[in-house]
């Protein structure tokens, strides 16, 4: 089996940028971005490092086929010429999912039940068998086609790295942890700030930003599809968690604080940043938007209030966002970042964004609204050299 491989890290539409750049940080190169994918290469080990890693993207991929197909005669033909023995033994499980954008071949059931016959039809003649089993380990597959160019590929996350294993308790509404933690990597926010999240419900942000600032990994906490894979030593699993571990920071030197209207979602927001194991990094509080306050300077805050799109919750937000523009502009010191789905919400902020950033919360399109603080005054590290905590470039341009 090749030792090398084209892997895709999916993430949401707009996320893309940040996807790379963690990526990037994680030693890979020669990368290239597409709408909701990012290519890189890697052997078996970049596949633990990746999904262990990834914050923000939302699977990790093998692509095994590439090809235009324009009649399902070529779909089936190109599928089966794939040799999948090199993944797929003859007891293997392997479902195969679809989906087809602005293409001829568009019924994706059809495209769906086509691949699996023809990768049926391979192994059938590979392993000299009519009938497969499917009881062994299992690779997912998925046929996307889009302007008639089919990838064909194999989920090696399972569980969309969303679900990180710490959030087991879920309050109304809640953000995907791949979106909270990129509107953080979006920000200026760095361990050496506060940061603030005042609509924080079951905590999400927060605990992402804890996360993030004690540079745990974000898989901790939870098992992979690949993991059950024989092409995957479990030795190579075991190495990258011991060095994950390895490579966590101490806790933070400024305070993480989320603050709701409601207790009882602080309850699970709390509950969550134990199984995550941040809880000392972070203080929770019930409070009103409209009673906030603070004597820090610096800090950034980062939040996804209430969109009102919901029967009768409209009202409610529009207030919250007139409190906005009453409270920023006592915070001119501080970054601010706001994802909301309310098209008019500058004007009743009474404040333009620096910049704005249209990202996808679910299938609700949103724009994130970025206002960027001053730089804060130059701080001296542990040898007494001068460093910045801001500098003047976009997080993820």
């Amino acid at each position: 089996m090749s030792s090398t491989y084209q892997l895709i890290a999916t993430s949401t539409f707009g996320l893309e940028a940040v996807v790379s750049r963690e990526l990037k940080q994680l030693g890979f190169e020669d990368l290239k971005v597409e709408d909701g994918r990012v290519y890189f290469q890697g052997d078996s080990s970049a596949i633990c490092k990746a999904n262990l890693w990834l914050r923000s993207a939302n699977r990790v991929l093998i692509e095994v086929g590439k090809f235009e197909a324009i009649d399902f005669g070529e779909l089936f033909d190109q599928t089966e010429a794939i040799d999948w023995s090199e993944w797929l033994q003859k007891d293997s499980a392997f479902p195969v999912r679809g989906k087809s954008v602005r293409s001829q071949l568009h019924s994706v059931p059809h495209c769906q039940s086509i691949v699996k016959k023809a990768i049926v039809s391979q192994l059938g003649k590979k392993y000299q068998t009519e009938w497969l089993e499917e009881t062994g380990a299992e690779y997912p597959i998925e046929v996307a086609i889009r302007k008639d160019q089919v990838s064909l590929t194999i989920d090696t996350s399972g569980d969309s790295l969303h679900r990180r294993g710490y959030r087991k308790l879920a309050g109304p509404s809640p953000i995907k942890e791949t979106l909270a933690a990129g509107l953080i990597q979006l920000s200026y926010w760095n361990r050496e700030r506060v940061l603030i999240d005042p609509f924080c419900g079951s905590g999400t942000i927060p605990v992402e930003a804890a996360l993030i600032g004690r540079n745990i990994a974000p898989g901790k906490f939870r098992s992979f599809q690949s993991e059950n894979w024989s092409q995957i030593p479990a030795n190579l699993w075991k190495e990258a968690r011991e060095e994950a571990i390895s490579l966590e920071l101490p806790n933070l030197e400024e305070p993480i604080i989320g603050t709701d209207l409601d207790d009882s979602v602080l309850s699970l927001a709390r509950y969550h940043a134990e199984q995550a194991g941040v809880s000392d990094e972070i203080h929770f509080q019930q409070k009103a938007f409209s009673e906030f306050t603070t004597k820090r300077y610096y800090g950034c805050m980062i939040c996804n209030p209430p969109y009102g799109e919901r029967s009768g919750e409209l009202e409610a937000a529009e207030s919250i966002y007139e409190n906005m523009g009453r409270i920023f502009p006592d915070l001119e010191t501080w970054s601010i970042y706001v994802l909301t789905s309310y098209k008019q919400f500058e004007s009743l902020c009474n404040r333009k964004a620096d910049r704005r950033r249209k990202l996808y919360n679910g299938r609700i399109e949103c724009t994130y609204y970025q206002y960027y603080g001053p730089r804060p005054p130059r701080r001296k590290n542990n040898e007494n050299q001068q460093e910045d905590v801001q500098t003047t470039d976009d997080p993820a341009s």
